[in-house]
């Protein structure tokens, strides 16, 4: 397994606090590289997942892109099976289409958010991806 702890491009950032635990199944880091407060609307964070972490399902009601910059991880939108994720892949998420991401179970997983429409609000949390889910995937 490689270790993506450290670094892969940007600064893996600080341990997503005890309240992203309900967004949130295992362990992850988020560095933000351009922040919310931006004038120019479009924040861009470097999230660094812990093997097995993944967050839960949620929407962007303005969409989002996911740039993969390291490791191994998966993508699902609802009612369709999961995408495997590598370096250099690019995910576009449409408006509203529930949605999650993560790390694969033996590797980091680091990609960068970058946040669309932001003036469409923010994003929906929905539930866990099931472990039972989860664990089906190679």
């Amino acid at each position: 397994m490689k270790d993506l702890s450290k670094s892969v491009i940007f600064q893996r950032g600080n341990k997503l606090p005890e309240q992203s635990a309900n967004n949130f199944q295992g362990t992850s880091y988020l560095n933000m590289i351009v922040p919310f407060e931006s004038e120019l609307g479009c924040p861009i964070g470097n999230v660094t997942f812990e093997p097995g972490s993944r967050n839960y399902w949620h929407k962007h009601p303005g969409g989002k892109i996911l740039l993969v910059t390291g490791g191994r991880g998966w993508y699902q939108e609802e009612g369709k099976g999961a995408r495997e994720l590598q370096a250099g892949d690019a995910v576009e998420i449409p408006c509203n289409v529930k949605h999650w991401h993560g790390a694969a179970k033996d590797s980091w997983f680091v990609h960068l958010a970058i946040e669309a429409n932001m003036s469409a609000g923010a994003a929906e949390w929905l539930e866990k991806v099931s472990d039972e889910e989860y664990n089906k995937l190679k």
